[in-house]
């Protein structure tokens, strides 16, 4: 009886998890979905709309650390819902902006509750499964994300350009109609106890035990090999969320065609990366870890030199979703892995905020190869060592630190 109620408690956590990610992926890519829309009612200058758009990646990376260390000392529930409810309100207050600075202030208010939220969702997800299970369970709350993004798309293709705070509004009242259901089903978790130390202030003990987490107990080389494996992976992800439309168009397919491929590298991508997130919970754990790494260069070298056909270029663009989403998956059930509860909230929080600067550095690295005159081909060969270095790097840490 007792295991059969974890069973439930851990399966109705997952479920809020992944609406959480859901509502996550939606508010990530609101901004740039809108921008069309604000644009031609704000007209603001490139480097304003630039700022407009960092706002997030900057409040995403400071609420991954801090969110994510915070919920280590108080408990994930407080700190998850306590974030959702954040980005709820500042999406919705998003909508109400009267200029580029107000939206910009906006902005990042949002991505602090959005950066403490995906920590808090993976670590929670991962404390509350059985080891059998834990990355299937991983793999169900991050595959929210790029569904949600993917949601946000089709919304945004369904209505009017004038229409863009509208996409902000759902953004906003979605998490906050989730946000009380997960304070009333989601279990509650206990702080890590730790001894005090009357002669230390209190932010040298935060800064100690925060280090001892991260590098303690010969976890540096885990730790370093994440931030790396992170900041890759998410550098592919972002270019490739920023740039594959405008890199399809270059490769011959129409508006439409182009807009079709995205939507197909999302929607595979997150269907994959659940299938991943089952395989590493099974004997062929390994074997998947080797496919979905060996996949992501081949696949975008397939794309730069595949002919100009339509369902040609549309299949690969999926192909190439889902072996990058699997390798997310793959870093995430690893950093589950490497901290022990008592530090995964920040240990995940970490490796999120090194992804996020891989995220920032990802579209400006395309564009600077587009600057320089290179065509669609040769800007996605120009990122096979990138995909290269990011796969061995995440090979090389499921090898060694993933256990069936």
């Amino acid at each position: 009886m007792e295991d059969a109620q974890r069973r439930r408690t851990a399966a109705r956590t997952v479920f809020f998890c992944f609406l959480g990610a859901i509502c996550e992926g939606f508010d990530v890519q609101a901004a740039g979905v809108a921008a069309g829309g604000l644009s031609r009612e704000f007209r603001p200058t490139p480097a304003a709309l630039g700022v407009f758009f960092s706002a997030s990646g900057a409040g995403l990376l400071l609420g991954a650390v801090v969110g994510g260390r915070v919920a280590d000392r108080v408990g994930r529930k407080i700190v998850l819902v306590a974030s959702v409810i954040a980005f709820g309100i500042f999406s919705f207050l998003t909508s109400l902006a009267g200029g580029m600075p107000s939206l910009t202030a906006m902005r990042f208010l949002t991505g602090l509750g959005l950066g403490a939220a995906m920590p808090n969702l993976i670590a929670l997800a991962a404390d509350v499964s059985r080891t059998g299970s834990r990355n299937t369970s991983i793999a169900i709350s991050y595959v929210g994300m790029p569904l949600g993004g993917a949601v946000v798309s089709l919304v945004v293709f369904l209505m009017p350009m004038d229409a863009w705070r509208s996409v902000f509004q759902a953004g906003g009242i979605a998490p906050l109609l989730i946000a009380p259901l997960m304070s009333r089903y989601l279990p509650a978790t206990r702080p890590a106890a730790e001894a005090p130390n009357p002669a230390a202030s209190m932010r040298a003990r935060l800064s100690a035990g925060m280090w001892r987490d991260l590098f303690g107990y010969g976890r540096t080389f885990s730790t370093l090999s994440l931030w790396l494996g992170f900041f890759l992976i998410v550098l592919t992800l972002h270019l490739m969320l920023n740039w594959l439309p405008l890199l399809m168009l270059g490769r011959g397919l129409l508006k439409s065609q182009a807009a079709m491929a995205q939507f197909a590298f999302g929607v595979s991508g997150a269907a994959a990366a659940f299938w991943l997130g089952t395989l590493l919970d099974s004997r062929w754990q390994r074997l998947a870890i080797a496919v979905s790494l060996v996949m992501c260069p081949v696949v975008m070298l397939f794309i730069a030199i595949a002919p100009p056909r339509p369902a040609v270029l549309i299949t690969l663009a999926s192909l190439l979703g889902g072996a990058i989403l699997a390798s997310q998956v793959i870093v995430y059930a690893v950093a589950s892995t490497v901290y022990p509860a008592a530090g995964r909230g920040t240990g995940v929080g970490a490796a999120v905020a090194a992804g996020r600067l891989g995220s920032l550095a990802g579209p400006l690295f395309a564009a600077s190869l587009l600057a320089s005159g290179r065509s669609s081909a040769q800007v996605l060969i120009g990122v096979l060592p990138i995909a290269v270095a990011g796969g061995l790097c995440v090979g090389l840490l499921g090898w060694r630190d993933l256990r069936n």
